[in-house]
């Protein structure tokens, strides 16, 4: 089973494979990095029909190899990633998010409450239309870990976490808080143990995913 895991950071690629190390060790892997696609979308303020292309292009690319599967791992191309889906069915296309959206729902309940913390800051406009899509009653609570992007850009590991465990003291009402970045899931342990609170990563949330769509036990 050939997995293409689609980046658009090159953060995202290192908690993406360890979640298959862990979650699903058996799936062959590719991966496809354009990291001009966050920097195109801060410089253009909006999603385009060219970046639409532009993930088709990759997205095509990735079945034309093999792959029985293909995850995106950038969470603010919701649209350009649905239109992938839309063109490719019936092979699964994952947005980075939708299963984990799946699982925090199932965990506070129709009309219950999760903190989303992003580090990327047009995630926390793109995504809680997408919660809202899942469970329209389900109340979002925002949160930006101020300066752990740039962190993770120096190579500061710790710094990155240290933020991101600051940013959570914002989310003290919320019983689920919902990591919307794959690189944000190294940090989870630490914001678990520091609040004592759920929390959902992406890349193990979408691995479980796919293993249920492709139907591979284990």
């Amino acid at each position: 089973m050939r997995i293409a895991l689609i980046h658009a950071l090159s953060h995202s690629v290192v908690p993406t494979a360890e979640a298959f190390r862990r979650l699903w060790p058996e799936a062959g892997l590719m991966n496809l990095l354009d990291d001009s696609l966050s920097a195109d979308l801060a410089r253009d303020g909006a999603l385009t029909p060219v970046m639409t292309e532009r993930f088709l292009t990759l997205a095509r690319y990735a079945v034309g190899t093999g792959a029985n599967g293909i995850l995106f791992t950038c969470s603010a191309f919701g649209p350009c990633i649905e239109e992938c889906a839309r063109v490719l069915a019936p092979i699964p296309v994952l947005k980075p998010n939708e299963a984990m959206i799946e699982e925090a729902v199932v965990q506070v309940g129709a009309r219950g409450q999760i903190g989303l913390m992003a580090t990327f800051p047009p995630t926390l406009a793109s995504m809680p239309p997408e919660f809202a899509a899942a469970a329209p009653g389900v109340t979002i609570m925002p949160c930006l870990a101020e300066g752990a992007l740039a962190a993770l850009d120096r190579g500061d590991l710790p710094a990155h976490d240290a933020a991101a465990v600051a940013a959570a003291a914002q989310l003290s009402d919320c019983p689920v808080i919902a990591l919307s970045q794959f690189s944000l899931a190294r940090a989870a342990g630490p914001i678990a143990a520091a609040t004592g609170k759920t929390v959902l990563t992406t890349p193990d949330s979408a691995v479980r995913k796919l293993r249920r769509l492709l139907d591979v036990k284990g």
